[in-house]
């Protein structure tokens, strides 16, 4: 089958929205989904109307967030809230136990950025959602495409692996907290670096 605008050239997919056949240079793809230029304008020209009409408030989501998972049922988003609830909840039940002194400073620092994690995360949501147009799309896919949760694994891992090994003492985590900020710093000061590139 033959792309409906370039009749001479072999079509390579279909678009999402109408169907119709599309060759690599009339598809334009939005989160894995192909769609044609058509219905891709007349989706982001309706999103901001969209957003107006769910009431979605950045500052609401900001304040909700403050309790652990209601930011993201604000949000609609209810797997992310089942997720930091039980995140939240397992710190919490991991403090409670009697480990030794390095794990507890190091869930006490987790769970103090956890707390402070979720209503920002609430907030950009939030505000992303509520922008709409075309920005509104590229900044939620590109938070699609940036992998928290591997990165927050692999953090851990290290993490135990280090207490495991007698190498994580609760000194260096109550003095040497702040590599992580300068860390994180430097990890958005690139990605920023990148985007505007």
């Amino acid at each position: 089958m033959n792309c409906a605008v370039h009749t001479d050239v072999a079509a390579t997919g279909y678009c999402r929205q109408c169907g119709k056949a599309l060759c690599p240079a009339c598809t334009r793809e939005v989160g894995g989904a192909l769609y044609c230029e058509t219905c891709l304008s007349s989706i982001v020209s309706t999103a901001p109307a969209a957003s107006a009409k769910s009431g979605s408030h950045p500052g609401a989501a900001l304040a909700l967030g403050f309790i652990p998972g209601l930011g993201a049922v604000y949000n609609g988003e209810y797997v992310k809230a089942l997720i930091h609830v039980a995140i939240f909840g397992g710190i919490i039940a991991l403090l409670n136990l009697d480990l030794p002194s390095s794990y507890e400073a190091f869930l006490g620092i987790g769970l103090a950025c956890f707390y402070c994690y979720m209503p920002i995360e609430a907030y950009r949501t939030a505000k992303t959602r509520g922008s709409g147009g075309p920005q509104a799309i590229e900044t939620t896919q590109q938070q699609e495409r940036t992998p928290m949760g591997a990165i927050v694994l692999i953090a851990l891992g290290i993490i135990f692996l280090l207490a495991n090994f007698g190498l994580l003492h609760k000194e260096w985590l109550l003095k040497g907290w702040p590599i992580a900020l300068i860390a994180l710093g430097v990890w958005i000061l690139i990605d920023r670096m990148k985007t505007n590139s």
